[in-house]
């Protein structure tokens, strides 16, 4: 191991098999500085970026987990990555001072008053951070010098184009740090036009899944039309490679459903973002999750590959968010 030439490194197979578990047994006191999420269906739960061969991968923290992270060598900075008393990996833990490492990643409103049956936010009806505050977490990630992008995310606290708004007046003071902004809220009437003129680079307004009957079931108060309606507009305003979606894989979806839905939304210019099944405490019950084992991830990310590459997308040039993380998600051009 005194060789790094000589160390092994994470594979997509084998983040493929992080993703499917989705934890990692870690001793806290490995951990770097950071802010828990507040984002989406992994809000509040406590987890680590670890980092190996270019790849990166989130995993929450569980004692019971068969993957743990142990210290290589005391200073060298290295961990390692093993199951059942066997090395798979050598990395590094990546500091994440705002969500994921190397940007800010902030949401806003950490309340929505609509109730999609995978995402714990309504159960929780966190915090709902002021322009002072938000502007704080970017600070502190930009005084540590690895302030690459600004992310913004938000739930609904009253309505969906209060949050635009709440982000239209927080955009002219982004401007001094000269990064890349990306947004991602549920879009309304005009927001892309309206972003694009503010500076925003890039959006991803979410699908969550392309079945319409489980949409109707996890998101019945909101239109799947709707958002594609606006996914489409905005690549004609912010143009390919430039507009994203989150596309959950595990809420009982088939192959063949989630091979057309890239399709559909590749053959308008956005780029899907698909994210495995992330079951919280807080939703047990309320919907049936069958998280992604590895070889369906692995499986469903070439083919979303060979679709990308029919329509000229390129995840690999994303400059903000999930894209740019790559964290929770086996990413083509960048894992495979």
């Amino acid at each position: 191991m005194d060789n790094e030439s000589m160390s092994p490194e994470m594979t997509a197979e084998l983040k493929a098999l992080l993703l499917a578990t989705g934890s990692v047994n870690i001793d806290p006191s490995l951990l770097p500085k950071g802010r828990a999420s507040t984002a989406g269906p992994g809000a509040g739960m406590r987890s680590v970026f670890f980092n190996s061969g270019g790849k990166r991968v989130k995993l929450s923290m569980n004692s019971s987990s068969p993957f743990s992270i142990v210290e290589a060598e005391r200073e060298s900075g290295r961990v390692l990555l093993r199951k059942d008393g066997k090395t798979l990996a050598v990395g590094t833990i990546e500091p994440a001072p705002a969500h994921c490492p190397k940007q800010a990643f902030v949401t806003l409103s950490e309340k929505c008053i609509f109730d999609c049956k995978y995402c714990p936010v309504p159960k929780m009806q966190g915090q709902v951070k002021t322009d002072a505050e938000v502007l704080q977490v970017i600070d502190e990630v930009y005084e540590r010098g690895e302030l690459q992008a600004i992310s913004i995310t938000s739930g609904i606290e009253e309505s969906m184009e209060g949050e635009v708004l709440r982000v239209l007046r927080l955009l002219p003071s982004l401007k001094k740090y000269d990064v890349p902004v990306g947004v991602s809220v549920y879009p309304t009437e005009k927001c892309s036009e309206r972003l694009k003129a503010a500076g925003v680079s890039e959006v991803k307004y979410n699908v969550e899944s392309m079945d319409p009957e489980i949409f109707k079931l996890a998101c019945g108060e909101l239109s799947l039309d709707y958002v594609l309606d606006k996914l489409e507009e905005a690549v004609g305003i912010f143009g390919k490679n430039r507009v994203f979606s989150n596309f959950i894989i595990g809420l009982g979806e088939s192959d063949e459903c989630v091979e057309k839905g890239v399709e559909k939304l590749a053959s308008m210019g956005v780029i899907p973002v698909l994210r495995p099944a992330n079951p919280h405490p807080l939703r047990a019950g309320d919907f049936t999750f069958n998280r992604p084992d590895q070889q369906r991830l692995l499986k469903l990310a070439s083919m979303e590959k060979h679709i990308l590459l029919k329509y000229g997308l390129r995840p690999d040039l994303a400059r903000t968010m999930c894209l740019k993380c790559t964290g929770c998600d086996l990413v083509p051009f960048v894992d495979i």
